[in-house]
């Protein structure tokens, strides 16, 4: 029985006792007069069963013939299995299987083929502000139609202090390192260097592919020592967040007003007028009064921190590349030898440029065109006449020496002269042999075929001429 039945059933059993009246029990039952009596004359002759809905058991009127529930689940599983519901009923309906999303999912379920698509989100646990001001900044950027369509889109970086909600906010033309930087250091201008800035994972401020890395913006926090957190989740930085839909409702509506169409007039409505009026309206006051915001020392420039730097190896033309730029360091540097050696080039939000070498800044001058290399060593040619030296390797050769003293009228040339003599020629020169190099290696070679273009030997009848190789 439902939990409506049993009251019924007390209601008939206290009637029986006479502890009430069919009039008074119809007020117990919360039915009318009527009713109360049709409750009373059903008990009497049924008993307790006569209090149960007749409906109870019986199918509907509206129930689906079992053949065509059949074909809709056998439908279903063959073509729509990874349908949704509403769209896999639309799509039956298409081929004449007019079903509705609930009845489909009721037959899913009775055959243990319906699997929920819905994933049962983690447990999270709301964070709590932190207690002083100074502690915790949260920043993130928000791009919108802030001129409806009066000027091109924009975005507006936003500040919120975690524990105060005190606000700065200022318009760029994206959202990009140098538009983080300015921003933040604004900020630092303003109250100070907090200790710990909250954002997303934005490449600005995490590089995905090498997360040991930090990106220009995470090395400045770094240098500053402030504490770069970066959420998993929008939610995780939802002050921020919320600050982003007051600003998308309040200032779009402000700047329509006063007819504002350009960042150079919004960000001047947001210094005088809108960030006081913002903070005086949702500031809080933090639970401790003190102040955590570092004061930053007068030697340290903020601006030189809050900037793109890298380093670059200064070529032996004392030259520096930097992003398709070439610096020249004059000459007044020379002690430093900086040859080969790597400098730091920074390069600032207004587009300056410094160039620094262990903390000490360089002087440099912009080249118009890349240095040019200069021009290519002719070829040298030795056409010096070769002559060899008077210990070189043919002058001492047998065959050589012979010929030679036959020549000269020597000793050697008795000794020749008893055979058939020799026909001589002239020596060829060294421009004739066009010799390149000593060629004293091949000792053999190099004397036969000397001795062989000097001597030319006759040559008898029958005889073949000798072949020196």
């Amino acid at each position: 029985m439902s939990a409506a039945e049993r009251v019924r059933l007390d209601a008939m059993r206290r009637i029986e006792r006479n502890e009430v009246t069919v009039v008074s029990s119809a007020v117990l039952m919360c039915v009318s007069l009527r009713q109360a009596r049709r409750l009373w004359k059903r008990y009497r002759q049924q008993g307790a069963a006569g209090l149960i809905h007749r409906s109870r058991g019986r199918a509907s009127n509206r129930r689906l013939e079992e053949s065509l529930r059949e074909r809709i689940v056998k439908r279903y599983q063959e073509r729509y299995a990874d349908f949704g519901p509403t769209l896999a009923c639309e799509k039956l309906s298409e081929e004449g299987l007019v079903i509705s999303a609930d009845t489909l999912v009721s037959l899913l379920k009775q055959r243990h083929l319906w699997q929920p698509r819905r994933r049962r989100g983690k447990h999270r646990m709301r964070r709590e502000r932190r207690a002083s001001f100074g502690s915790m900044i949260q920043m993130d950027g928000s791009h919108h139609d802030w001129f409806e369509g009066r000027s091109g889109w924009c975005v507006l970086m936003v500040i919120i202090d975690d524990a105060s909600n005190q606000t700065y906010a200022r318009f760029y033309p994206a959202e990009t390192t140098m538009a983080a930087m300015d921003a933040f250091g604004r900020w630092v201008k303003k109250h100070g260097v907090p200790r710990s800035v909250y954002v997303d994972r934005h490449s600005i401020y995490r590089d995905e592919d090498h997360p040991e890395e930090p990106t220009q913006f995470g090395r400045a926090m770094k240098e500053l020592r402030v504490e770069l957190i970066c959420a998993r989740s929008p939610q995780a930085k939802g002050r921020v967040e919320r600050r982003h839909a007051v600003f998308q409702d309040r200032l779009v509506k402000e700047m329509r007003l006063r007819n504002i169409s350009d960042m150079a007039q919004g960000n001047a409505l947001l210094e005088k007028f809108f960030l006081d009026d913002l903070n005086r309206r949702y500031a809080v006051k933090p639970q401790r009064e003190n102040d955590l915001h570092r004061v930053l020392p007068p030697d340290m420039n903020v601006e030189e921190i809050l900037c793109v730097q890298d380093r670059r190896v200064v070529g032996r033309d004392w030259c520096i590349r930097w992003r398709n730029q070439w610096l020249q360091i004059p000459a007044a540097h020379a002690d430093l030898a900086l040859a080969g050696k790597k400098v730091v080039v920074k390069q600032m939000g207004s587009g300056e440029l410094q160039v620094c070498y262990q903390g000490e800044k360089l002087a440099y001058r912009k080249l118009s065109a890349r240095p040019q290399a200069g021009g290519a060593k002719p070829l040298a040619i030795n056409r010096r006449a070769w002559k060899p030296g008077a210990d070189h390797p043919w002058k001492k050769g047998v065959v050589g020496g012979a010929a030679r003293q036959s020549r000269r009228g020597g000793p050697a040339a008795a000794a020749v002269g008893a055979s058939p003599p020799l026909r001589l020629r002239r020596a060829a020169t060294p421009q004739e042999y066009r010799c390149q190099g000593d060629i004293s290696k091949s000792v053999n070679r190099v004397t036969f075929l000397l001795l062989y273009n000097t001597v030319v030997f006759p040559i008898q009848p029958g005889q073949v001429r000798p072949q020196f190789v």
